[in-house]
């Protein structure tokens, strides 16, 4: 009899779980921390990438030293912040994680748009390779965060809809954090368009 009861009971509670979204919570939490790991994987490529940049970039004579101090520099504090699934747990972190990987890519944004002033450079055949393989890594990124972005927006409507709020907030799921610009402000405005002549050089 008390294994019958038992058994009725462990049915019971397994249906109220389903029927609060428990299962929903626990399939939407696996996949957005799968594609917080494939966000990681890319960022960890590209970071592995830059050294191989710099070194190929600085045996050309005349480049901007300053432009790969700051991709060094860039690079560095990007691959400081340890990256673990539980980062995007915590807002403050998730920030300084996102700042981070943004200044490394207006770093290389940077550099390769100052490399386009140097013949030599834009002739050497190990840059262009590297060029190609960042231009992919960067849009490896975008795809990765698209996904993760879509991953925590069903997890996040989940966890803030009625009445599975109250199944996150008994069990502890609490909103992920989501991407977000960092120059919110500064792209919201107008790009100025100039078809004026260039001011001539002087001699």
């Amino acid at each position: 009899m008390k294994r019958l009861l038992g058994f009725i009971a462990t049915v019971a509670t397994a249906l109220a779980l389903t029927g609060c979204g428990y299962n929903q919570f626990q399939q939407l939490d696996e996949q957005s921390k799968a594609a917080w790991s494939e966000v990681l994987n890319q960022y960890q490529r590209r970071a592995d990438l830059v050294p191989n940049i710099v070194a190929s970039v600085k045996g050309e004579a005349n480049f901007e030293q300053e432009t790969l101090t700051k991709v060094i520099e860039a690079r560095s504090k990007a691959t400081s912040i340890q990256a673990t699934p539980d980062l995007v747990n915590n807002p403050e972190a998730f920030n300084k994680f996102q700042q981070a990987q943004g200044e490394l890519s207006s770093a290389l944004s940077r550099l390769m748009v100052v490399s386009e002033r140097y013949p030599d450079l834009k002739a050497n055949q190990a840059f262009r390779d590297l060029r190609v393989t960042l231009e992919g890594t960067e849009n490896r990124i975008t795809v990765a965060r698209n996904r993760y972005i879509q991953t925590v927006q069903e997890y996040n409507v989940l966890a803030r809809s009625f009445p599975n709020n109250l199944t996150a907030m008994v069990m502890g799921y609490k909103p992920k954090a989501n991407f977000t610009v960092q120059n919110e402000a500064e792209i919201s405005k107008p790009p100025v368009v100039d078809f004026s002549a260039p001011a001539a050089s002087k001699p």
